[in-house]
């Protein structure tokens, strides 16, 4: 008992002095292994405000500091984001709007165009004996040759043959575009040609077709065939060349190869130019259609508006002919609005090149 008040003493006596000197500049060496230095640690942040490695990797309680500034961080980014996206949902216009944006220019430049029309009419603008008719006449020879002259078996059968000969088309020209695009001395050899083939003119094909085929569907087949390949494979290859490479070797290295290569990486990271060379394949696949039905004309093939179109100018029907030429626009419209322009949009926006 008397030793342990010994000691309590002496660090009573200690703790004494010890205050004394802190008041009074204590001296070097001083200081008693009872006593705990005042602050020994490393500083836990550096002079750029940085959290200090050391006492993060120490696990203290700077590093769960660290850690909860980084995560009240990482909170506020995504609370951000999500604002700019509620922002960007609060702007979204309504639907009807979007249609209204839409439909509105094309009406009004439509209008135009039939007041246009209407001035040259009333300006009687004339070839020789046959006048320039109006709309309205338009409009009523349609009306009056929708079953004599069968124009609406011809739209159908129009239609129906381009829609099969560009599906064709884009079957072919996709197995070129990609042969082409992969094969270098497949490239040498048939891309300049690939190229002339796209500029020559569809109806130069008409008469090998008819001297070949004769006056069958074959003809007109093949005449569309000639016209849309061509600048599908083109659209294809266009694309292809523009595919880093660095996505091929990522594909690989993820077990993409031969035809999983092309169907997962290529033709997806291609789709833009492909879509683009599918569009103006289209539009050539309708002109050839369009040339085809005008000149190879037989029972056997069948009416078509390229025949309606004939029939017009043998009996010098204008407003028949005008309003056989309205309808191919119409169609020709029709199919870029519904089917070529959504899907581009879609495109574009999935890639992040234009606005929702």
């Amino acid at each position: 008992m008397a030793n342990e008040t010994t000691t309590r003493d002496t660090n009573a006596d200690g703790a004494v002095s010890e205050n004394a000197m802190s008041e009074n500049a204590a001296p070097e060496n001083t200081a008693s292994e009872h006593t705990v230095p005042a602050d020994t640690t490393t500083p836990t942040t550096a002079p750029d405000g940085t959290p200090n490695n050391a006492a993060t990797a120490a696990g203290g309680p700077d590093a769960d500091t660290g850690t909860n500034n980084r995560q009240s961080s990482l909170a506020r980014l995504e609370a951000g984001l999500d604002a700019l996206d509620s922002a960007s949902a609060a702007r979204r216009r309504p639907w009807w709007r979007l249609a209204l944006a839409r439909l509105l220019p094309p009406v009004i430049a439509l209008v135009a165009i039939l007041l246009v029309w209407d001035v040259l009419v009333w300006s009687h603008v004339r070839s020789g004996s046959i006048m320039l008719p109006g709309p309205g006449d338009v409009w009523d020879e349609l009306r009056a040759q929708w079953g004599p002259s069968r124009v609406g078996t011809a739209i159908w059968d129009s239609i129906y043959r381009a829609v099969i000969g560009f599906a064709v088309s884009v079957g072919i020209g996709t197995v070129i575009g990609l042969a082409i695009a992969r094969v270098r001395p497949l490239r040498a050899a048939f891309a300049p040609l690939l190229s002339g083939l796209q500029n020559l003119p569809s109806v130069a094909w008409v008469p090998v077709g008819i001297i070949w085929f004769g006056l069958t569907s074959a003809t007109i087949y093949t005449v569309v065939l000639l016209g849309a390949v061509p600048s599908i494979a083109i659209g294809l290859i266009d694309g292809l060349d523009r595919v880093p490479p660095i996505y091929l070797r990522v594909g690989r290295n993820l077990g993409a190869k031969g035809l999983d290569s092309v169907r997962f990486v290529l033709l997806p990271a291609a789709l833009p130019s492909y879509v683009s060379g599918m569009k103006q394949g289209w539009a050539f696949a309708w002109r050839s259609l369009m040339a085809a039905e005008l000149i190879a004309i037989s029972p056997q093939l069948g009416p078509g508006i390229g025949q309606v179109m004939k029939f017009a100018q043998d009996n010098l029907d204008l407003p028949l002919a005008m309003g056989s030429i309205i309808i191919i626009l119409i169609i020709g419209i029709g199919v870029n609005q519904v089917f070529f322009a959504p899907l581009e949009r879609r495109l574009l926006r999935t890639r992040g090149l234009s606005r929702a």
